[in-house]
């Protein structure tokens, strides 16, 4: 049986169908053109060298467009259908003006997509040394990795030893969580620090005294003024990572109350945002 509503006049109103085709038409265009003036920008600062010395991925500045993207959203539209649309924007102009690629493992892979694109070259390995390795050896711009977690194998446990400085977590995925999603599942690591937000979360590497409880890193941490919003402790009970509030640079004062657990800031990340407006958010 036929649907009345695509075969009765009284229902389909053709000229308020057309009107409307019409409308999405010149939307359409115009939200083209003005991709087009975009990129074209985009290329504009690469042909111009404006972004010469410096990296053209720029975690901070990104987080900060999503962020009063996701301020100013309204209607029927989700806003992960948002961040999905200018993730794609985003990644366009960043492989328009350098040679991006991206390295991870399988598990990451979908993450990395979603954050970087679905055109950015992209390698997956087995291992995250691999991955790590790949992007010491210039292989790839940036290396995403599982997020780090309490008791993970030596082998899984990427941060104990990754070479901060030169390289460094810079950014934190997905940058809009899922419903119910408290914690990133993934890190990017790359050869340049992050740049900062109005909200970040920096990451401190600690190395600890055999026995040296949980709750005697977190007084530790809390008396040098860096109350850790997250404290994550290695197989081996030798290592920790703590996750407090804002970046921390190597010659932050506060680390020098921390001597004897031989800190060493290993990069951070700015606040991913949560799946809900705050204005809409249930309350606690």
């Amino acid at each position: 049986m036929s649907d009345p509503a695509l075969t009765d006049p009284s229902v389909v109103q053709p000229l308020a169908l057309a009107s409307a085709r019409a409308e999405f038409d010149a939307i359409d265009d115009a939200v083209h053109d003005l991709l087009m003036r975009r990129s074209a920008l985009s290329a504009q600062l690469s042909a111009q060298g404006m972004k010469a010395g410096g990296a053209s991925f720029r975690p901070g500045r990104e987080a900060m467009i999503l962020r009063r993207l996701l301020a100013r959203h309204g209607g029927p539209m989700p806003r992960a259908t948002v961040v999905r649309l200018w993730r794609e924007v985003i990644s366009s102009s960043l492989r328009l003006q350098s040679a991006f690629s991206v390295a991870t493992t399988a598990g990451c892979e979908p993450l990395a997509r979603g954050h970087f694109g679905l055109d950015t070259p992209l390698r997956t390995h087995a291992t995250p040394s691999r991955v790590l390795a790949a992007l010491s050896a210039g292989e790839a711009s940036v290396a995403i990795l599982p997020s780090p977690a309490d008791g993970e194998p030596p082998e899984a446990a990427w941060w104990i030893s990754l070479d901060a400085p030169r390289l460094q977590v810079v950014a934190a995925l997905p940058f809009l969580m899922q419903p119910g999603q408290l914690l990133p599942s993934a890190m990017v690591v790359a050869a340049f620090a992050a740049d900062a937000t109005p909200r970040d979360r920096g990451l401190l590497r600690l190395e600890r005294a055999p026995n040296t409880s949980r709750d005697a890193l977190v007084g530790a941490l809390t008396a040098a003024g860096l109350s850790p919003l997250r404290l994550i402790l290695s197989a081996d009970g030798l290592r920790a990572l703590a996750e407090v509030e804002g970046l921390i640079a190597p010659e932050d004062p506060r680390l020098a109350g921390l001597a004897a657990l031989r800190p060493w800031p290993v990069g951070g990340y700015a606040e991913p945002e949560p799946d809900t407006p705050a204005a809409q958010a249930e309350p606690a």
